[in-house]
């Protein structure tokens, strides 16, 4: 399984950035993609995961109502957009996945937002106030 992200970048308060993450090696309708940021001095926190078989979204609260997931499945690329950006919501962003497309229904469930098993390069997103 190969994830790489595309779309960070430099931002004010306020600002809106999109975040892309295209998946390859697995069968990408039963998969899922969680979304992970990390703070220098600060754990890794899960902001999102996407279940791409059933379309279903979960959201960390600090996110929830700012961010949106979302997946094209001709594409095999799965998207965060991230609106009303905060200072706060500065990191670099990881996509992540699971072993394989069995446990693409549970990860959002079980794994995220703790774990994934293949993780993107990250891309930098910095929110100036």
């Amino acid at each position: 399984v190969q994830l790489v992200e595309s779309g960070g970048g430099l931002v004010q308060d306020g600002g809106s950035l999109t975040l892309s993450c295209e998946v390859s090696g697995v069968t990408f309708d039963d998969y899922a993609i969680g979304w992970f940021r990390q703070v220098p001095g600060k754990g890794r926190e899960g902001v999102s995961c996407i279940s791409i078989s059933d379309n279903l979204t979960s959201y960390a609260d600090s996110v929830k109502g700012r961010f949106t997931g979302s997946s094209d499945n001709a594409k095999n690329t799965v998207y965060l957009r991230m609106n009303t950006l905060k200072p706060e919501d500065t990191g670099v962003y990881y996509c992540g996945g699971p072993q394989s497309a069995y446990s693409g229904p549970y990860f959002c469930q079980l794994f995220w937002p703790h774990e994934a098993d293949y993780w993107g390069q990250g891309t930098q997103v910095t929110v100036s106030s």
